[in-house]
């Protein structure tokens, strides 16, 4: 006796678990069955097959989707979930001209966001991130990473990571934490970035005995930490056990890619100005490389990471929202499916499996979220489509009708009370 039975599925979405992620021409390859039904007990996948046999699988639900499509829960493996405040006072600074450096100078940019975070409590964080996060997992997204970084100092930093801890004991979403401890020098730093980066790697040891994060990050760019600095931290984090991950080559190209593959990180994140070496390194590695259109177009420029280029030379690419107050503020991981067909030229099939099985691979999760098999997590997402070339071709908006859970519904969009027309036109 199954608990649930999942039939009359458009499309079934059925991206597999493998060792290693989707690489090249392998993330052009999507499983898809039509016509098809699932089974769920004891919140595992017990069985796949043709809707035509779905009567003959006894259950004690059974749910009719009616030719819509099914897919994974999406993940995001790049988030800033956790901060105080906004910077939404920064938008006419930018529309006038104002560069980054001339706002930060004024106190604003991150700096303004690790002064509200040092002053806001740890409720309040709470709370905060609460709000963004069910936004999230309305869009479609059941795991997630979600990182420190707007602490800039001991007691702030193991604050966001509590934050997390909280969240991931309270919300029904798998969130994987990561410690970005040098996200940025604090002013107070200046000309001390050593001493800043002794700091950090210091905080390593408790973050470690107190369980509170698996990864550990670094901002590796001009103005922040070169290439030598990023090695020295994530050696030492690698020394502790956790996981590695890395802001890589976003602006200049500072060998982050290189150094993501040399350390065998779980990923390197951002890319936009990835060297012909580090796209090769990356391509003989299993590094994720990890997207963030959304950054690119919300900061208003023209050059994106150069994905097919990657693609093309053996990559393994996931794409994530990047949510943050500063840079990218969307929860909406469909509208980057969308940047992504847009802007980075990438496929239907080459979307979905990087925000399934690649990103999966980006955060740890790999054989634990982002695909749909028998006995793996009955995690999966109905949607409001009959097709998986929908989603990203009708941009801006939830397509996600209902999200599950290890075979329990966590969300379901509320049906629209009909509109009523004035007869006075």
């Amino acid at each position: 006796m199954h608990d649930l039975v999942v039939r009359n599925i458009s499309q079934l979405i059925l991206p597999e678990s493998s060792f290693s992620p989707l690489k090249g021409k392998e993330m052009s390859v999507l499983k898809v069955k039509e016509n098809a039904a699932f089974a769920v007990k004891d919140k595992k996948v017990s069985w796949i097959g043709n809707d035509d046999e779905a009567d003959s699988k006894k259950a004690v639900q059974y749910i009719d989707v009616q030719q819509k499509m099914v897919s994974p829960g999406l993940i995001d493996p790049h988030t800033h979930l956790v901060f105080g405040g906004s910077r939404e006072n920064e938008m006419p600074l930018k529309q006038k001209g104002m560069s980054y450096l001339e706002i930060l100078a004024g106190g604003g940019g991150i700096l303004s966001t690790v002064d509200a975070t040092q002053r806001a409590s740890e409720e309040e964080l709470f709370q905060k991130a609460s709000f963004h996060l069910e936004r999230m997992i309305s869009f479609g997204v059941t795991a997630l990473e979600a990182k420190s970084g707007y602490g800039l100092d001991r007691d702030t930093e193991i604050k966001q990571l509590r934050v997390i801890q909280r969240l991931q004991n309270s919300f029904p979403a798998a969130i994987v934490p990561t410690f970005l401890g040098p996200h940025a020098i604090p002013l107070s730093y200046k000309g001390r970035e050593e001493d800043f980066l002794n700091e950090m790697i210091g905080l390593l040891d408790e973050i470690s005995h107190k369980n509170l994060a698996e990864f550990a990050d670094i901002f590796c760019e001009t103005g922040v930490f070169t290439a030598e600095q990023s090695r020295k931290f994530l050696k030492a984090a690698k020394s502790k056990g956790f996981g590695l991950k890395i802001h890589a080559d976003e602006i200049d190209s500072l060998g982050g890619a290189e150094l993501a593959a040399e350390l065998e990180a779980a990923s390197g994140d951002h890319l936009v100005a990835v060297s012909d070496k580090g796209i090769k390194m990356l391509g003989d590695s299993n590094t994720v490389a990890v997207l963030l259109p959304g950054t690119t177009f919300y900061l208003g420029k023209d050059t994106y990471a150069p994905a097919r280029r990657m693609i093309d030379n053996g990559l393994a690419i996931a794409l994530a929202t990047d949510f943050n107050p500063g840079s990218c503020v969307t929860e909406n991981l469909q509208l980057i499916m969308s940047l992504a067909s847009l802007k980075l030229n990438m496929s239907a099939e080459e979307i979905w499996n990087s925000v399934t099985v690649n990103a999966a691979h980006a955060i740890g999760l790999n054989g634990k979220a982002g695909t749909i098999e028998v006995g793996k997590p009955a995690t999966f997402v109905i949607w409001d489509a009959d097709n998986y070339h929908y989603i990203p071709y009708h941009f801006g908006v939830n397509h996600a009708k209902i999200v599950y859970l290890d075979g329990n519904k966590i969300w379901e969009r509320q049906k629209n009370e009909k509109f009523q027309l004035s007869d006075s036109r």
